[in-house]
């Protein structure tokens, strides 16, 4: 059963029902306004006052508490050695080593410690704490179908508002987890009054700001780690000095060379020697001159040598320096790339200036902006110069074994690559940045490739596995193929002078002729004898043939042709 509840009201409980109805407008109030009073009132300023019929909402933010990380690390240093002993230099160890030997308390000790060694032998012998279950991956590896990239890892940027360009660049010789940059305006016309002389070491871990700033006295145009103590940087600056720094001892340079002792233009290049002390290096300007520098002491050059290629050891006929290459394994021998597009081979044992500079090779038309010796194969050397790149091979000094094609702009740098010796054709090409390069550096593990750009960008490059792995028999390809190539060279070089030989022999045999043909030297009133001779008789000869034509006018046609005729016959 549905049940249902009502509700009743009464209508006289709703009211009266509203009826509208229309009517025309009527006046029910009008004030009208009060002269006198109008003369008190303000006028209001007109705003507007937007209204939108929307709900009306707030925004909040909240930042989270940065969490800062700092990075530590502590240097192994091999101890037991004494003070005047270099635990790095092999030769030193060996000595000491002798020495040490011949003393008397050496066997007995030797003794007693070699019953505790027979113990730890007989531990390690029991188990082998170093046994590898699974054997790793052998270095060289077969070549893949996956394409060559580079992914861009960091942008490490000037932070001055004036941009220089980043001119050299220097990788930590530990593992290259820093990388020092040096900015420098090469431009003396661009160049401002409020450009910072300031030059950074960044932290690829930190790559936000500097980790460190070097602070010269002049723009600072190279920079290079020391080998040896990693925390030494040597640096040429553009006014010609030559300075270090130590990053242990601050942003200033600890010692830099005196300026009636250094260079006389910028330094393009500071290169560290392969020595017992570890604190030698070279630099080479555009002055003409290589300088050599202990830093423990910069009050002047240890050596210097002019790069005057006449051999005569003067200024004024000099090659300006624009590169330089040194190779540890040849520690005689160095290259310097010149203004002129020449690159100097020069050996530091010779006695003369004559001697120490010994070949020039010749191939470029503009300052060779790049030079550096291929690591696997050292007699090979790679030359970066106006538009082109070349190899040379110290065999052959006439032309280079190698060269690219010329390019549409400009090369300013080029260097090897540390795990591949046998790359010819550019398998990745890269837009970096939108302005030009400068500058290039790769790491010693060919994993990371540093660029750096006319505007202070330091770019760096992840590179693919592809193109840093060794290949299966590469470094046997690469040697067949610089072979070849030196040996054409070579022959086309023997065939050179061949042809030049002849030529000359050719051009000598005829000077030998010359003066067996000659007639016998007469003396200046002969000359002049017979020039006036020569001269009336060449008066005479013009004057009878003139009489000739003047009878042949006029002798009749008929007797002229007979006469013809007659000298005709006979």
């Amino acid at each position: 059963m549905e049940i249902t509840y009502v509700y009743t009201k009464k209508r006289s409980e709703f009211g009266s029902q509203c009826n509208f109805t229309d009517r025309p407008v009527e006046l029910l109030v009008d004030i009208l306004p009060d002269p006198t009073v109008a003369a008190s009132f303000i006028q209001r300023d007109l705003c507007n006052m937007p209204v939108q019929c929307v709900q009306q909402m707030s925004e909040h933010e909240i930042n989270t508490e940065r969490l800062e990380t700092e990075t530590e690390g502590v240097n192994h240093v091999e101890g037991g050695w004494p003070k005047d002993v270099n635990p790095q230099e092999q030769e030193q160890t060996t000595r000491f080593r002798k020495k040490v030997e011949k003393e008397e308390s050496y066997i007995a000790s030797l003794t007693i410690l070699g019953s505790l060694m027979e113990h730890c032998i007989k531990q390690n012998n029991a188990i082998n704490i170093y046994e590898e279950y699974y054997e790793e991956e052998e270095e060289v590896q077969e070549s893949t179908e996956e394409p060559p990239t580079a992914k861009t890892l960091h942008v490490l940027k000037d932070p001055n508002d004036i941009k220089r360009t980043a001119t050299s660049l220097s990788w930590h010789p530990d593992g290259g987890r820093k990388l020092a940059v040096s900015y420098c305006c090469l431009e003396f016309q661009r160049a401002s009054k409020d450009m910072s002389f300031h030059s950074y070491i960044w932290n690829l871990e930190k790559p936000n700001k500097p980790q460190m700033t070097l602070k010269p006295s002049s723009p600072i145009v190279c920079l290079d780690y020391n080998p040896k103590d990693f925390h030494v940087l040597a640096g040429g600056c553009y006014n010609g000095q030559v300075a270090y720094w130590d990053t242990r001892k601050g942003s200033q340079p600890v010692e830099m060379s005196i300026i009636e002792q250094s260079h006389r233009d910028p330094v393009y290049k500071v290169i560290w020697l392969q020595s017992k002390t570890g604190t030698d290096c070279f630099s080479a300007s555009t002055d003409g001159q290589v300088l050599w520098w202990d830093i423990r002491k910069l009050s002047e050059p240890t050596e210097r040598l002019i790069l005057d290629i006449s051999k005569k050891g003067t200024l004024d006929g000099a090659a300006g320096a624009t590169s330089l290459e040194f190779e540890t394994t040849m520690p005689t021998k160095f290259m310097v790339g010149t203004e002129n597009g020449m690159v100097i081979a020069c050996n530091r044992k010779g006695k003369t200036p004559a001697e120490k500079i010994s070949s020039t090779f010749c191939g470029h038309h503009g300052p060779v902006y790049a030079l550096r010796r291929n690591p696997f194969y050292p007699k090979n050397f790679l030359s970066v110069a106006d538009w082109i790149a070349r190899i040379w091979s110290e065999d052959t000094k006439e032309s280079s074994i190698m060269w690219t094609r010329y390019h549409m702009a400009r090369l300013s740098d080029g260097c090897w690559s540390p795990t591949r010796p046998s790359q010819k054709e550019p398998t990745l090409s890269v837009k970096v940045c939108d302005e030009a390069l400068y500058s290039l550096r790769v790491q010693d593990n060919g994993h990371i490739l540093a660029c750096g750009s006319q505007l202070g960008t330091a770019t760096l490059l992840e590179i693919s596995s592809g193109l840093c792995s060794l290949q299966r028999n590469e470094k046997a390809l690469a040697n067949e193929m610089f072979e070849r190539e030196s040996k054409r060279e070579k022959i086309l070089e023997a065939r050179r002078r061949e042809l030049r030989l002849k030529e000359r022999g050719r051009s000598d045999q005829g000077k030998e002729e010359e003066p067996k043909e000659a007639e016998p030297q007469e003396s200046t009133e002969d000359l002049v004898a017979r020039a006036e001779k020569e001269f009336f008789q060449a008066i005479e000869s013009e004057r009878k043939k003139r009489e000739q034509e003047q009878q042949k006018l006029q002798t009749p046609i008929s007797t002229v042709k007979v006469e013809e005729a007659g000298k005709l016959v006979s």
